[in-house]
């Protein structure tokens, strides 16, 4: 460990908390580094990167595809460390009062503070337990739509009776050829108006039937027709050109059950803390899903105001001299430079 390898704050995890936190941390001018278990910065936002988000303040509505851009680039704005594809599995302090963070791939990280943005855990979407399903994996049988057109003309078999499952089949029924709905229950576990929607659209449901093989092409290396059986011992084959998983996720959270700093939580998957975002360990603070406190308030919104007391919380913890709340970005000095552009492009050239 080196003075110049130990970071002021490290964000462990990149979905709207972990990236808002990011970009107000620059803001406070403090050296900044983003741990990211996945490839993908964002989170659960992911998940459904083509449904609208409505409830965030002064945001028009927008797919969650484009909020992620949108946190992406204004995380980036100061310049920090995002590093993507490592799992925080450990967390230490050390003799000198340096938090050490141990990863999956063996690499270690040194920060002051730290801030806990992991959401529910890591999640992991539960598989099709069908012998050689992961075969098809990397050609037409995914856990989730990350390109709606790309289902253009096609028949789509999705698996699932929960609310992604329902939305998907009524997000890409006027997208596909046809639509297939399979689920092993007699009754979906959805939004009704969702449901309705549903019944009154083309898609075909199939009720009370699982999947019980997939028969594979010519090439052995995509999905050509799936068997089903229903309830009552009857059988069908469907042909296909795409299939859908939406059998829910598991939520993987090693780092807490390796917890040796003695961080407080509440069923295991979240952190307990006050209403500043400060939990029982000095110097390691959370923002968004994970947090777990009586005034918490689980949507984008409310972890963007975690994310600002949890970064402003790191601030005074690392340099007790510091104002404990920052300045309103329209009276702040650090944006005068860019403000001549957008001023421009607002202002001027919008004219």
């Amino acid at each position: 460990m080196t003075e110049s390898n130990v970071f002021d704050v490290t964000i462990i995890g990149a979905g709207p908390a972990g990236l808002f936190s990011t970009f107000y941390s620059g803001l406070r001018e403090m050296k900044t580094k983003v741990i990211e278990s996945s490839q993908q910065l964002g989170g659960k936002l992911n998940v459904y990167t083509e449904k609208m988000v409505w409830d965030i303040g002064g945001v028009p509505p927008s797919p969650a595809g484009k909020i992620i851009d949108d946190l992406v680039a204004q995380a980036k704005v100061f310049e920090p460390t995002i590093i993507t594809g490592e799992k925080v599995i450990k967390i230490d302090r050390n003799a000198e009062n340096v938090f050490v963070l141990t990863t999956d791939t063996g690499q270690t990280h040194f920060s002051k503070a730290i801030i806990l943005a992991t959401g529910y855990g890591v999640l992991k979407p539960n598989k099709l337990t069908i012998q050689g399903a992961e075969t098809y994996e990397l050609t037409n049988l995914q856990y989730t739509v990350q390109k709606p057109q790309s289902m253009k003309d096609k028949v789509v078999m999705i698996s699932g009776g929960g609310d992604s499952a329902v939305d998907w089949a009524n997000i890409l029924e006027p997208i596909a050829k046809k639509v297939y709905l399979v689920y092993r229950q007699g009754e979906l576990k959805s939004h009704e108006a969702e449901i309705t929607k549903l019944m009154n659209s083309s898609v075909t449901c199939h009720l009370n039937t699982t999947i019980e093989k997939l028969v594979a092409d010519e090439s052995q290396t995509r999905i050509k027709e799936v068997v089903l059986t229903n309830s009552q011992g009857g059988s069908l084959n469907i042909p296909v050109d795409e299939m859908v998983i939406n059998h829910g996720f598991e939520s993987e959270n090693t780092l807490f059950e390796n917890n040796t700093v003695g961080l407080e939580l509440h069923d295991e998957y979240y952190v307990l803390t006050n209403s500043q975002s400060a939990s029982a360990v000095p110097g390691v603070f959370a923002a968004g899903d994970v947090v777990m406190h009586d005034a918490k308030l689980h949507l984008i919104a409310g972890a963007f105001q975690d994310a600002v007391n949890a970064v402003n919380q790191a601030k005074s913890y690392v340099d007790p001299t510091a104002f404990n709340r920052g300045r309103v970005s329209s009276h702040n000095d650090k944006f005068t430079e860019k403000n001549q552009d957008l001023i421009q492009q607002f202002f001027v050239e919008g004219k």
